[in-house]
């Protein structure tokens, strides 16, 4: 049995202000990478430290980012809070809290578990 989607413009314009958000944050990021210049001898730990930290943020921005879109293309076609991997409607509580999840928490469980695996 299919699941209904959320398709409300609350969702979709929460969606669209986290995407702005995210946006705005991924380029603030953005600047402050660019902005840490190459360090003397002494800092040159700390420098490539606070790059390395830096960039790590970039690219969970990112990600996070590309999730959103996901969502809001979903939101678009009308399968927002819809599982993408068994089909059953995502929790409204997990959708609250994390608006850009399209995997409900028993298959965001699943996925975590084998890709964890994959990693060791």
């Amino acid at each position: 049995m299919e699941a209904a989607a959320i398709q409300t413009r609350p969702e979709i314009e929460k969606l669209e202000q986290q995407k702005l958000e995210t946006e705005n944050k991924l380029e603030r990021l953005q600047l402050e990478l660019r902005s840490l210049a190459e360090p003397s001898a002494d800092e040159a730990d700390l420098g490539a430290y606070e790059r390395e930290k830096t960039w790590a943020w970039v690219q969970r921005v990112r990600q996070k980012l590309q999730s959103i879109e996901e969502a809001l293309l979903l939101a678009q076609a009308g399968a927002y809070g819809i599982c993408q991997s068994c089909g059953e409607r995502i929790e409204p509580a997990r959708l609250e809290i994390l608006p850009e999840a399209t995997l409900c928490l028993k298959c965001q469980r699943d996925y975590e578990r084998r890709n964890k695996r994959r990693y060791r």
